[in-house]
């Protein structure tokens, strides 16, 4: 059990696959000037990466592994996230068209995102079991979820104050992505 909460942990705050490993900065900068936006978002990077998770897991442990087809490991995991993006696009369109509409482009950008593959990915490298899956493909978007949220909140506040003109939109936000990176920073001792 402690090994499971070890590995929540890691996941969330020591690891964050947002802040710490630098993926998925698209979706980060480009969701979080609103908190609703953010929390759609956040939401649909869980459910697609704890579908993608298991189904990219299930994938190598029974097709790809036995087979000795390993090398075909990134197409066959983009083809699984991509089919599980589309099937979170088409629920959103027909049952919240508002949160699909202010998602736009970044909703299918979910099937390239690097912060998805690389839970796949690592999930297969590090020789993780079935429960420890799991777990990672839950607790990585939830880090990612709470740092887009945070992050969300933040933007919200200085879209109100007063910022010099070169560090406006962009500028001030990567600025402050760093700043939480170098909070996020201090978790590293806790590994």
């Amino acid at each position: 059990m402690g090994d499971y909460f070890a590995l929540i942990v890691s996941c969330i705050f020591v690891n964050n696959i947002l802040l710490i490993q630098y993926l998925g900065n698209c979706p980060f900068l480009g969701t979080s000037k609103k908190m609703e936006t953010a929390i759609g978002m956040a939401m649909g990077v869980i459910f697609v990466l704890v579908m993608a998770g298991l189904s990219t897991w299930l994938t190598w442990v029974f097709i790809l592994k036995p087979f000795g087809l390993e090398f075909l490991r990134t197409l066959v995991f983009i083809l699984v996230i991509a089919t599980l993006v589309q099937f979170v696009e088409m629920f959103l369109k027909k049952n919240m068209p508002t949160l699909y509409t202010a998602l736009g482009i970044y909703l299918p950008l979910i099937t390239t995102n690097c912060a998805v593959l690389g839970v796949c990915f690592i999930n297969i490298d590090e020789d993780y079991n079935l429960v420890k899956t799991l777990i990672s493909s839950l607790a990585y978007p939830a880090g990612f979820g709470l740092a887009l949220i945070l992050f969300a909140g933040v933007r919200e506040r200085i879209l109100l104050a007063r910022v010099p003109k070169p560090l406006q939109d962009t500028s001030i936000g990567l600025l402050t992505a760093g700043m939480f990176s170098l909070a996020f920073f201090g978790f590293k001792g806790m590994a």
